[in-house]
């Protein structure tokens, strides 16, 4: 009997365990720019409380348009580490930077609870279309 309710037990904890994991979020930034130097840039940048940056990605514009998801991890650090961790981590905001011939040309942060929206369960798209402009 004392077996079998350890192993219960063990059973129990291991699934609340393994069942206690995270999601990973994306935030999908997409728009187009205006006037774009042949073979510019967009580098996205979410940053978090405190001034921390976080997750970033880079792509070269395609046709004056561009397209860049971003996941990142939902998980928030606990100041006890033997507590669950909780599943509320998001950006405070993204920046969007421009960059023609490797020089900032444009720069946009935008607030992520007022400019991004819930697109499905775990992705977040932009509220409004995003322009940048080229100095072109």
């Amino acid at each position: 009997m004392r077996t079998t309710i350890s192993l219960l037990t063990a059973v129990l904890v291991f699934a609340l365990q393994s069942g206690a994991q995270c999601p990973v979020n994306t935030v999908l930034v997409s728009g187009r720019v205006n006037n774009p130097v042949p073979h510019s840039k967009v580098r996205v940048r979410l940053l978090y409380p405190k001034g921390k940056a976080g997750e970033s990605g880079e792509i070269t514009i395609d046709e004056g348009s561009f397209r860049i998801p971003l996941e990142f991890l939902t998980a928030q650090n606990s100041v006890l580490t033997n507590l669950p961790k909780r599943c509320g981590r998001k950006p405070q905001s993204v920046e969007i930077i421009l960059l023609e011939n490797d020089k900032e040309a444009d720069r946009v942060t935008l607030d992520f609870a007022k400019d991004f929206k819930v697109a499905d369960l775990s992705a977040y798209t932009l509220r409004s279309d995003l322009v940048l402009n080229g100095s072109h």
